[in-house]
């Protein structure tokens, strides 16, 4: 399934499950305290899939 990957930023909880989950997609802001998905981050990466499973706030989607 390919698509952009987005982050929810009024949802997410900053628990960085992505982050450990998909390094090489997504990263911590922490003065925002808020994960964000790398500009130019590969989409496709198989490890994206696991990071929208495991968000407990359910904020990651594809688009």
């Amino acid at each position: 399934m390919a698509g952009t990957v987005v982050i929810d930023q009024e949802e997410c909880i900053g628990c960085e499950a992505c982050v450990e989950t998909c390094p090489e997609v997504f990263a911590f802001d922490s003065d925002a305290e808020k994960a964000y998905v790398i500009d130019g981050a590969n989409g496709d990466a198989d490890c994206v899939d696991e990071a929208i499973a495991s968000c407990p706030a359910a904020c990651i989607s594809r688009e």
